[in-house]
C-alpha cells in the first residue's frame, strides 16, 4: 500500500518541483507499485500512463550496464530515444532534466526514421511503427541499445522491455535474450520481478 501510495504521489506532483533525489529513490517502490497502481479511468487519463512510463524509462538507466564502447568517452551523455510518434508530450525531458547516471548527463532526442537513430542508448518505440516492429529490430542488430516499447507482443517480437496493461495495471515484459544480443547486462533486482519471455521464432 505504501509502495503504491508513493507511485501516487509522483503522478500529482509538478515534475519540475519533484527533487532529483526523491525521483532517483523513487524507483524501487515504483517497480514494485507499478503492479499494485489502478486507475480508475485510462482513457480519460492518458497523459498520466506516460508519466509512469517515462519515470520507468529513466530508471531503467540505473538497472542496465552498457558496454564502455556503448558511448564515445566516459563523460558522453546517455542518449534516451523516441523512435516515431511521441505519447510522452513533455514528461519524458521533464524526467531526466538535470539529472546524471555516474557523470553522464541524460539527453532526450527524438527520431521519425530508424536510420535516424545515432548514438543511442534507450530507444522508445513508439506503437506507431508496430507495424514494422521487426524491420526495426533488425536494423538495430549489433547495437547496444536498449529497447523499449509499448506495442502488441513487443517482447515476442524482439523488444527487450515491454510496457502493457493488464486489469488496468501497468506491467512490464523482459526479453533477456534481446538484451543479451544487444550486448546488455540487466540488474537481477529487475529480472526477478518481471515475467521473462522470449523472441517468437517464426
Amino acid at each position: 500500500r505504501e509502495d503504491g501510495m508513493a507511485l501516487l504521489t509522483v503522478l500529482s506532483s509538478d515534475w519540475t518541483n519533484f527533487g532529483r533525489k526523491n525521483r532517483r529513490s523513487f524507483w524501487l517502490s515504483a517497480v514494485f507499485a507499478s503492479f499494485l497502481f489502478t486507475t480508475k479511468s485510462w482513457g480519460q487519463a492518458e497523459p498520466r500512463e506516460y508519466e509512469v512510463k517515462a519515470v520507468f524509462i529513466f530508471n531503467f538507466a540505473q538497472f542496465v550496464e552498457w558496454p564502455s564502447k556503448a558511448f564515445a568517452d566516459e563523460n558522453a551523455p546517455l542518449v534516451i530515444g523516441v523512435l516515431g510518434e511521441n505519447p510522452f508530450g513533455p514528461a519524458l525531458e521533464e524526467v531526466v532534466r538535470g539529472e546524471q547516471i555516474g557523470r553522464r548527463k541524460l539527453v532526450v532526442r527524438y527520431y521519425r526514421r530508424i536510420q535516424e537513430v545515432d548514438a543511442c542508448h534507450i530507444l522508445f518505440i513508439s506503437k506507431s511503427e508496430s507495424a514494422w516492429l521487426e524491420s526495426v529490430i533488425a536494423e538495430l542488430a549489433g547495437r547496444n541499445i536498449l529497447t523499449v516499447s509499448d506495442a502488441e507482443d513487443a517482447a515476442k517480437r524482439g523488444v527487450i522491455i515491454r510496457f502493457f496493461r493488464e486489469k488496468k495495471k501497468i506491467r512490464l515484459r523482459i526479453n533477456e535474450e534481446a538484451a543479451t544480443l544487444a550486448g546488455l547486462k540487466i540488474s537481477s533486482k529487475l529480472l526477478r520481478s518481471v515475467p521473462i519471455v522470449t523472441t517468437r521464432k517464426e
